[in-house]
């Protein structure tokens, strides 16, 4: 056979490998997605959602059709025309008292004036009246960024917490495994805890000015920001419920309670953004955020036997946790119970294609997942007590991975 049949044979080869590996890959991510396996491989995750964007510039800059059916699922659905707007506010006039805005506290207002003037710097062209709706398409958006969760979960407690575990001489792989997550989760909630004070900062309750929860209902007409943050929060919280329900975490001893806490979440994102109740759902998304920040951080340092830095960070934790997780939520909680009747007259009816829906049985309807929210909160503040005690007489951990270690050399 001559060299340049041999080429020639050599050259069919290697593209009939290329195309049974392209073919394979194609297999291997439709599988993937099939069995949900994307959840767990960053690499399927990333192909998933590559999908989307390349189909949107592909529809927004290359192809002439004015309808980009990839749009919904990457930017925000159902902006609101500036005429319909001021049509609105027309309709339903301001009522109640102007805002304090917490001006008997500088640290507050401090606070609220950085965020407002830091987006006015950041978006000096915004206009005033940039007002979202909500509708169906809003579930293609959590649909894209729970993968955009998974990918980002995946690639942060992988690739960056669990080199950084084995860097600091954790030994054993359940540790490196809590502390990867516990990296993760400080990841999170501390970015949603800074975005969720800036999205308060444009709302007349600011700082937990509860009367305001009610004057102007119905919150439907939402800012960007707002409406971005909401959605957000539901991927991050759906994303969760599917890798606790496929059990990509190890379950701890709460197992049960954790799930009830998904659940209770997830109804109180979903019912809030459906009845127009998207203020209260911040100031609780807030109550919830800050205080797991200062927890996953108290957590790391244990794992890395920190035990002085841990239990310092630890006594703030249990500060925060009081004051936002039991004391805030409780008068929230008492706010649905006392002043539901500060709803003006004219939205207290049901008629949803106005934006109203809170008649007087839907006080029920707010008060119980709040209740059971605030009951749960209680069930971890006595474990979180009992944690304190132990640590104070020296025993440090979390009772409830107990065993945990025990466990990983058995296996």
């Amino acid at each position: 056979m001559s060299a340049a049949a041999v080429n020639q044979a050599a050259e069919t080869r290697a593209d009939l490998e290329k195309k049974r590996n392209g073919v394979k890959h194609a297999n291997s991510l439709l599988k993937d997605i099939v069995t949900m396996r994307w959840l767990v491989y960053p690499a399927s995750a990333a192909k998933i959602a590559l999908i989307f964007v390349l189909g949107y510039m592909m529809f927004e800059y290359a192809l002439p059709f004015s309808v980009n059916p990839f749009q919904p699922f990457l930017t925000l659905s159902y902006r609101i025309p500036e005429s319909e707007v001021v049509l609105r506010l027309a309709q339903n006039p301001i009522y109640g008292p102007t805002p304090s805005y917490s001006l008997d506290n500088p640290v507050t207002t401090a606070l609220r004036d950085f965020f407002r003037s830091t987006h006015a710097k950041l978006f000096p062209n915004e206009p005033k009246l940039l007002r979202y709706g909500k509708g169906w398409l809003d579930v293609c958006f959590m649909g894209f960024y729970i993968i955009v969760f998974s990918f980002l979960r995946q690639v942060i407690t992988g690739h960056i917490f669990k080199p950084l575990a084995a860097r600091w001489n954790l030994k054993t792989e359940n540790k490196c495994v809590r502390f990867a997550e516990q990296g993760y989760a400080l990841t999170y909630w501390g970015v949603m805890s800074i975005f969720g004070l800036y999205v308060m900062a444009f709302q007349d309750s600011w700082w937990y000015n509860l009367d305001h929860l009610w004057y102007q209902y119905p919150h439907w007409q939402m800012r960007p920001e707002l409406k971005l943050y909401y959605l957000l929060q539901a991927s991050y919280w759906l994303q969760q419920a599917f890798v606790m329900l496929l059990g990509l975490e190890r379950p701890r001893k709460d197992y049960y309670e954790l799930v009830a806490h998904h659940l209770v979440t997830l109804w109180l994102i979903g019912w809030s953004y459906f009845i127009n109740l998207s203020m209260i759902g911040t100031t609780v998304f807030v109550c919830m955020d800050i205080p797991d920040t200062w927890l996953a951080l108290s957590k790391m340092l244990n794992y890395l036997n920190k035990n002085m830095a841990a239990a310092a960070v630890y006594s703030v934790f249990m500060v925060v946790w009081s004051y936002f997780r039991i004391f805030l939520s409780a008068l929230t909680l008492y706010s649905v119970y006392a002043d539901y009747t500060k709803i003006p007259a004219y939205a207290r009816t049901f008629h949803p294609s106005q934006g109203h829906w809170l008649v007087w049985w839907m006080q029920c309807h707010v008060f119980a997942p709040l209740f059971l929210l605030l009951l749960l909160n209680l069930f971890w503040y006595a474990l979180m007590w009992r944690i304190l005690y132990r640590a104070i007489n020296g025993v440090y951990g979390d009772t409830r991975e107990e065993g945990e270690d025990d466990h990983g050399k058995e296996e």
